[in-house]
């Protein structure tokens, strides 16, 4: 359990505690303890005990209870795990402002990939104890440098294959889906170099029949399936053996969710393909 509902203390005295070993005295440690209380949003509450809050308010009361030390670095690790799906989205931006308006170093651990994107300033993947890539959470979601973080980020194609051309900035890929063009720049690569790459599902676009699609790679593959999300449709496909991903406007569910056994033809340009290390 946390430690905010194993001490059965009211709330004012809960946050106070932490500064008992500092010496201060009971006026100065009440006055401070206020402080956080109020920082947190849970002033009409300093009175309750742990156990006759919510989920979220004592979440605030753990926070308060450490930030009433003033530390110079806060340690968060899996801090949402135990709330529902609206107390964490709440959460994260209380905490996020909260970081703000304290200017103190968070260390956020989380294997939730949604929160670390939308809280971090700066992310570090690991595996295995071993630090995969460090990026803004822009860099890691559209850029990501190795196979593991592409696939542990999720919503990205990975397709494997060999090089079959390069010429002017521009590399064919043989992939096991088909022959996949993207843009590569001054590139290392050879004829025959066994490669990685990796196309963003909300890059892929999906048509039927003979629209006008204008894009430099193109697939027949079968619709399998669509999960409405809200603000997006996610469109799973099938290429052969091998499974598609698509992520595509809300707006278009109506069609999509028609297309399901289907023939369909998804399609994106040479610079969505983002070639991975191993």
């Amino acid at each position: 359990q946390h430690a905010a509902v194993r001490k059965q203390r009211k709330v004012l005295g809960n946050v106070e505690f932490g500064l008992r070993m500092q010496g201060m005295d009971k006026q100065q440690r009440r006055k401070r303890a206020m402080e956080m209380i109020d920082l947190v949003g849970l002033s009409e509450m300093r009175f309750r005990k742990p156990s006759e809050l919510s989920g979220g308010q004592q979440q605030r009361v753990a926070l308060a209870r450490v930030l009433v030390t003033k530390p110079k670095l806060l340690l968060l690790d899996e801090p949402f795990g135990d709330l529902d799906r609206l107390l964490q989205l709440r959460m994260r931006v209380e905490l996020r402002e909260l970081q703000r308006e304290l200017g103190i170093a968070f260390v956020h651990v989380t294997h939730n990939q949604e929160e670390a994107l939308s809280m971090a300033d700066r992310i570090v993947v690991m595996e295995g104890g071993h630090i995969q890539q460090v990026g803004t959470p822009a860099e890691i979601s559209q850029r990501p440098s190795n196979v593991f973080v592409a696939a542990f980020m999720g919503d990205n194609n990975i397709l494997k294959g060999e090089v079959a051309e390069v010429s002017n900035g521009r590399t064919v890929v043989r992939a096991d889906v088909g022959q996949v063009a993207m843009s590569t720049g001054e590139s290392s690569l050879s004829v025959g170099d066994q490669v990685t790459v990796a196309v963003r599902a909300n890059c892929v676009r999906l048509t039927a029949g003979d629209e006008n699609r204008q894009a430099t790679n193109e697939l027949a593959c079968t619709v399998t399936a669509t999960e409405y999300l809200g603000d997006t449709i996610k469109v799973h496909m099938r290429a052969g053996e091998h499974a598609l991903l698509a992520k595509l406007p809300e707006d278009r569910y109506t069609e999509l969710v028609g297309l399901a056994g289907k023939t369909a033809t998804a399609s994106w340009n040479d610079g969505d393909v983002q070639l991975l290390r191993a």
